[in-house]
């Protein structure tokens, strides 16, 4: 018997398809209001920071944390977006762990295209929960991910852990 394996939230990737408005869509999410926070699957943003769900996830709860300003060198960035983004970035892990208790992480950036950057003009942190047998066969020979969670219950699962992350208390 064979198994059907639904990830229709791919579609718009696979098509090309705009995500509705123009721009980077890394400053389009920066710009949410708290209302539309959840359409969107971010978490918390404060003056310097965002933290989402990677719409188009390596894993389950695959983060982005992302600086508002919309540089793509780390280099780029002033003294305090600096710290912010890597004191959120370390509370998201700590609190990451806590939701999902995952057996380890990849945490990290691609700068620039031929580093693998999705998104190369803004630059922005991946947390990646791995468990010990999450990739298997399918990306190789079926050229096909296995998300085990839709996005939704993934981000209703990380919320209460993440609603507050942004701030600095």
């Amino acid at each position: 018997m064979s198994k059907v394996i639904w990830a229709p939230w791919r579609m718009e990737f696979i098509e090309g398809k705009s995500p509705g408005f123009e721009g980077c869509v890394f400053c389009h999410h920066r710009d949410l209001s708290r209302d539309e926070f959840s359409r969107f699957h971010v978490f918390d943003s404060n003056n310097n920071t965002l933290v989402i769900l990677n719409k188009y996830p390596y894993t389950n709860a695959h983060l982005l944390i992302i600086p508002h300003s919309h540089v793509s060198n780390l280099e780029d960035l002033d003294r305090v977006e600096y710290i912010n983004l890597a004191l959120i970035l370390k509370k998201t892990i700590v609190q990451v762990k806590k939701a999902i208790n995952p057996q380890g992480l990849n945490v990290g950036m691609n700068l620039g295209a031929s580093a693998g950057a999705g998104i190369a003009d803004h630059l922005h942190y991946h947390i990646v929960p791995r468990w010990e047998g999450d990739n298997n066969f399918m990306p190789v020979i079926g050229s096909t991910r296995v998300m085990p969670q839709y996005l939704n219950e993934t981000y209703e699962k990380l919320l209460p852990f993440l609603q507050d992350i942004c701030s600095l208390d």
